[in-house]
């Protein structure tokens, strides 16, 4: 008898004071499964499943990032603008009376949860003990719309800074409750939050951000991969999130080693190229031989019939050749071939200074360099360096191998 007054029906047949017969009133309890059956769902994921947490986690984190950098920016400039306002009257109350009637509601929510984390020991940094500390990015937002005049005289467009947060708005609900984060819309938080940062005069410090823009994460963990800061399926990909334009113009030298050079000469057309020298850039292209041994075997490589990757190279070296006629310091565009075995294209923009970019790719034996994989470098060292002494990354190694092929190439006349 339970303590419910049920009775419990009996054990199984055969055991001691068992019968098969169940009394009246009894409770029936289901009885265990045979030993080694699966009980409950399957818990298991499996592969797609992993996959698709682990790309989740990942959009995620990039974005955490961003609205970390931003929130914390935004902190500060607040707090540097409205604290020698509010602070000589109102004391450690400061931002309760910058909150004002309109903000009570929010401001004092942000003061319960301070308290809250002063008694449970969440804050493990003193000098995040302030109401300031627990706003969120909304409510800094607010702070600022309150009291513009204020920020004003620091900003040229108000409308500018609302849009990049209500951007980033979309993102910090999605991430903040562990959703799924989709990539257009973590592009558009990357931009809004580069955006947003530039406005906030916290732009990157890093010299060659101006033709290739530093990355949140990279600036966080780029010293782990030395200084290489874009990988691309190919290059079609490559072109587009980073167009020829932006790789070339303005560039003040332009260096590139290759077999046809296509991603300049098909990219990039000769009328930029003259006004890119004729505004003082220096420019060294250096193609493979169309006439040399190296062009039939990689001819043979990627089955191409016999001398349709020579003639190919010879079109790009001729438009080249016209370009360098139309200028009147030829000597700034020299162009030059090399006979040996083709290892790599590059192009090197701004290579002798801490302002270079460089885009690299390995010849494949049966794929051409429209599928190469590629690599997107950033000159002047790594961008974060560890506690021990800088190492010279990969554009350095690339920029070397330019200039010894380059010393061992003969001019085209």
């Amino acid at each position: 008898m339970s303590s419910g007054g049920l009775e419990l029906p009996p054990g199984d047949p055969g055991h001691e004071g068992g019968s098969g017969e169940v009394p009246s009133g009894a409770v029936s309890l289901a009885r265990p499964v045979e030993t080694g059956a699966q009980i409950g769902p399957e818990l298991d994921w499996g592969a797609d499943a992993w996959s698709e947490v682990r790309t989740r986690a990942q959009r995620a984190g990039r974005a955490y990032i961003w609205l970390n950098l931003v929130e914390q920016r935004l902190r500060a400039v607040v707090a540097a603008v409205l604290r020698p306002v509010y602070e000589p009257v109102h004391g450690e109350d400061w931002v309760v009376a910058a909150a004002g009637p309109a903000g009570q509601e929010w401001v004092q929510r942000a003061v319960a949860v301070r308290e809250v984390s002063r008694r449970k020991g969440y804050l493990l940094d003193p000098a995040d003990d302030n109401v300031l500390s627990f706003l969120t990015l909304p409510q800094l937002r607010e702070l600022m719309v309150q009291h513009w005049p204020c920020f004003e005289p620091y900003f040229d467009d108000r409308r500018a800074v609302e849009l990049a947060l209500d951007e980033l708005e979309v993102t910090r609900n999605v991430v903040s409750r562990n959703r799924a984060l989709s990539q257009a819309v973590l592009s558009q938080a990357e931009r809004a939050s580069a955006v947003l940062l530039e406005m906030l005069n916290a732009g990157s410090d890093v010299p060659s951000a101006r033709r290739l823009r530093v990355d949140a994460v990279e600036d966080l963990v780029g010293d782990r991969y030395a200084d290489v800061v874009g990988v691309h399926p190919d290059r079609v990909r490559l072109l587009r999130q980073f167009p020829a334009e932006d790789l070339f113009g303005g560039a003040r030298r332009l260096d590139a080693i290759g077999i046809g050079l296509n991603l300049l000469v098909q990219n990039f057309s000769g009328r930029r190229l003259v006004r890119l020298a004729e505004e003082g850039s220096r420019v060294r292209l250096l193609f493979l031989n169309p006439a040399s041994s190296a062009v039939k075997r990689r001819e043979r490589e990627l089955g191409l019939k016999r001398g349709e990757l020579s003639r190919s190279v010879e079109m790009n070296i001729l438009h080249m050749r016209r370009v360098r006629a139309r200028l009147r310091d030829p000597g700034a565009f020299e162009i030059q071939v090399y006979d040996e075995t083709p290892r790599f294209t590059a192009y090197l923009v701004d290579g002798d200074g801490a302002d270079g970019v460089a885009v690299v790719q390995s010849y494949l034996r049966r794929t051409r360099g429209m599928e190469a994989p590629v690599l997107v470098l950033r000159g002047g060292g790594r961008v974060v360096r560890g506690e021990g002494p800088g190492e010279n990354g990969l554009f350095e190694t690339y920029r070397e191998e330019f200039e010894l092929a380059w010393a061992d190439s003969r001019p085209v006349s």
